[in-house]
């Protein structure tokens, strides 16, 4: 009894401040939409093409910096600490080069915008945030590198209290200037890129800071010199760019889908946002979990403790299952209410009720492929991430969900739920591959625990 609970006992112990800090980090978002849609119409759409801009940069260096987790987690597990500044140091050099290149697309904002078709009633305010935005991209940049540094040491809440400050700090931001007080004008939706801007860089301080002063940190003297070695740099490029393309997959396919869906209607559309939206919202639990297991198997791998390893993974699983079919069981049964919720327009009601029953198949498949993704990626093995990934949502789930919505290649045209069916059966494939790949790796290791 005591082997099953011990490793659930440390993952909820990683998960609840990464569930918290997750939730802030939507909050944040949230916050933008409804703070420049109060300004105007066309502030708050601007602000969403500009979000759509700048989001497949975060996530790269974010992809990027999470190969941190595992790197900094094993040598802590194997007693080798003194590596840790090595790959801190190494890790700063890539996403801060990374985020330079980004924020020099500023230069070519008006190239971009041109080719997206951005209208023009919307162009002067999308180029204001997408610039506050890419100036901010090094901020970002560094926040994640300590960020992920501290988790993969298993130091979690600090995360989850500077999303908090920033949080906390980003509404006032916006409020001030995006609807102006005293001296400082009403900048309209550009000015959520200006809070932003500043919340990334205060947020990137706080945790130098933290890093550096903090007890629980001091030891590990994260910022000693280290001299640069292009077979490290290349070893982090290894582990975090598979991380960050898988990232990148789930997003566009996202993006995809929603474009398909725009010609077949307001109700379509609605329904398909409705769905999503809430799914994001939930999908946090099971992610919590998965960034914590990714945390634990770092270091239990580090202490090449395959027994730990295999406990840990099965009681995320378990974990992450029961979530799912509890939240499942929840969104079948209050559908109405959470649709009602969304929208007043009840010709939306009954398809997007229908389409929220299949997200709630949706929440299962995607628990457990996040948990067994992120298994992967604490033991270091990135490489099978962005080739799963990619074949579930664009080799399986895109083609197939364009038959079953647009076409009556295989059943007549089922508009947006014939794409939900679709990626449901690619989360499926995804998470059958993660666990035969994990099954695999398990048994190697039980063999050859010192080769990994």
């Amino acid at each position: 009894m005591t082997d099953i609970r011990s490793p659930a006992s440390h993952l909820l112990h990683l998960a609840w401040p990464l569930f918290i800090a997750l939730i802030t980090q939507m909050l944040m978002g949230v916050a933008d939409t409804i703070m420049a849609g109060q300004y105007s119409a066309d502030d708050m759409a601007a602000i969403a093409v500009g979000v759509s801009l700048i989001n497949p940069l975060q996530f790269f260096l974010q992809g990027v910096a999470l190969a941190l987790v595992p790197l900094v987690g094993n040598a802590y597990g194997s007693g080798q600490s003194h590596k840790i500044p090595r790959y801190v140091s190494h890790m700063l050099v890539v996403v801060m080069t990374l985020s330079l290149l980004g924020a020099s697309l500023h230069w070519y904002l008006p190239n971009i915008l041109e080719w997206f078709s951005v209208p023009e009633n919307m162009y002067p305010m999308t180029f204001e945030y997408a610039q506050w935005m890419l100036w901010g991209l090094p901020g970002f940049a560094l926040y994640q590198v300590v960020r992920q540094t501290c988790e993969g040491l298993s130091i979690t809440k600090p995360t989850m209290i500077i999303m908090l400050i920033g949080l906390f700090l980003n509404i006032p931001l916006n409020a001030i200037f995006v609807y102006g007080l005293g001296p400082i004008p009403a900048f309209g939706g550009p000015g959520c890129g200006i809070a932003s801007f500043i919340v990334y860089w205060l947020m990137a301080i706080i945790t130098f800071a933290y890093s550096k002063y903090a007890d629980s940190m001091r030891a590990f003297k994260i910022w000693e010199s280290s001299s640069i070695r292009l077979s490290q740099l290349i070893l982090i490029l290894k582990l975090g760019l598979p991380i960050s393309f898988t990232l990148l997959a789930e997003v566009t396919l996202f993006a995809a889908v929603a474009l398909l869906v725009a010609p077949l209607g307001t109700v379509q559309v609605a329904a398909h946002q409705i769905a999503i939206n809430f799914s994001s919202l939930v999908f946090m639990l099971p992610l919590s979990v998965g960034m914590a297991t990714a945390i634990r198997l770092g270091h239990l791998h580090g202490e090449y403790n395959p027994v730990q390893c295999r406990a840990t993974y099965f009681s995320a699983v378990k974990i992450t299952t029961l979530m799912s079919v509890i939240t499942a069981c929840l969104t079948v049964a209050g559908a109405n209410t959470i649709v009602k919720i969304y929208t007043l327009d009840s010709h939306i009601w009954p398809l997007a009720t229908q389409v929220l029953f299949l997200g709630a198949l949706f929440q299962i498949s995607d628990a457990i492929q996040v948990v067994s993704g992120n298994a992967l990626r604490g033991y270091k093995d990135t490489k099978w991430l962005f080739a799963i990934s990619f074949a579930s949502y664009w080799v399986i789930g895109l083609p197939l969900g364009y038959c079953l919505s647009l076409t009556d290649i295989l059943l007549p045209a089922m508009g947006v739920k014939g794409f939900w069916i679709a990626i449901i059966i690619g989360l499926t494939f995804a998470a059958v591959a993660y666990t035969t790949r994990i099954r695999y790796f398990h048994q190697y290791y039980l063999n050859h625990p010192t080769n990994l």
